[in-house]
């Protein structure tokens, strides 16, 4: 499957629940995220995190896309995690080598039974980068 392609879901071949768990998560990078001296430089620091996220998950079922914009340009680089139906997650602070945590993250929260990425084992970046958990829209109260 194109890790670039549009955010529709895929069918995949596999009868593994935790295939099937894994598929359902995107990891989302900010593609113009600019490294910390904040260069203008091609490729973009955020392009190098989407590049090391693709690696990371390259044995898993795991999307990753990129966008142009988070809006989250003070905390540099960032990403956010999404799962249909549940809690989404944006992540600052990340650096170029963030991909590994990102998957992990991916992992923990396609395995999540309660709709939320689990504190108990989130990698450090993902704890001490959290900078916003949004609810899924049929949570929202009057």
């Amino acid at each position: 499957m194109d890790q670039n392609s549009s955010f529709s879901a895929g069918t995949a071949d596999n009868s593994s629940a935790d295939s099937d768990a894994l598929s359902g998560v995107i990891v989302i990078i900010c593609a113009s995220c600019r490294d910390e001296t904040g260069s203008d430089a091609h490729p973009r620091a955020g392009e190098l995190l989407a590049q090391d996220t693709r690696n990371a998950a390259s044995c898993e079922d795991i999307r990753v896309r990129t966008v142009e914009c988070l809006g989250n340009c003070k905390r540099r680089l960032s990403a956010a995690i999404l799962r249909d139906g549940c809690w989404s997650y944006v992540f600052g602070d990340l650096t170029t080598a963030s991909g590994a945590d990102l998957v992990a993250g991916a992992k923990l929260f396609a395995t999540s039974t309660d709709g939320l990425i689990p504190w108990r084992g989130r990698p450090d970046s993902l704890k001490r980068g959290l900078v916003a958990r949004i609810p899924p829209l049929d949570m929202l109260k009057d």
